[in-house]
């Protein structure tokens, strides 16, 4: 599996800013079943650090509303259409992906498909680097597997 390297510099995301804030880009697929599990999880990593975490659905923008409204997935999402410029200049080739940018806009993190451990650790960063609180975004009692593949 590959995806962008820990330490490279992020590509541009059209209206989002890299660097000076640390961001959680959520590359995702409306038809993804795993993505539809992560989903409520993807939520509560945006309503725990709001402003710093970002969808890129590689769906229609009607097809990326929709799928929020359903699962409730409520943050800010940006549509990357085929060819899929976005995901490719990250390199994504599973979905869900969860890249995150540092505040010096170098990519600090990666977790590909549904991972809990890992959803965990990219919350734990955010908390560090906003001053938010930390905020456990899975945990054995929510009956999700500790990890799936995309």
């Amino acid at each position: 599996m590959y995806s962008i390297e820990i330490g490279t510099t992020a590509p541009p995301v059209p209206g989002v800013e890299l660097g000076g804030e640390p961001v959680a880009l959520v590359f995702y697929k409306v038809t993804c079943p795993v993505c539809g599990t992560a989903a409520p999880k993807i939520d509560l990593l945006g309503r725990a650090y709001p402003d710093h975490v970002v969808g890129i659905g590689q769906d229609p923008p009607e097809a990326l509303e929709e799928f929020g409204r359903d699962l409730g997935m409520g943050i800010r999402t940006i549509a990357d259409a085929p060819p899929y410029d976005l995901s490719n200049a990250y390199g994504i080739e599973v979905v869900p992906t969860l890249v995150m940018i540092g505040p010096d806009g170098k990519v600090a993190d990666t977790v590909v498909s549904w991972d809990r451990d890992g959803y965990n650790r990219i919350a734990g960063r955010l908390a560090e680097l906003t001053g938010a609180e930390p905020v456990v975004v899975s945990d054995e009692s929510d009956g999700l597997p500790a990890f799936r593949p995309g």
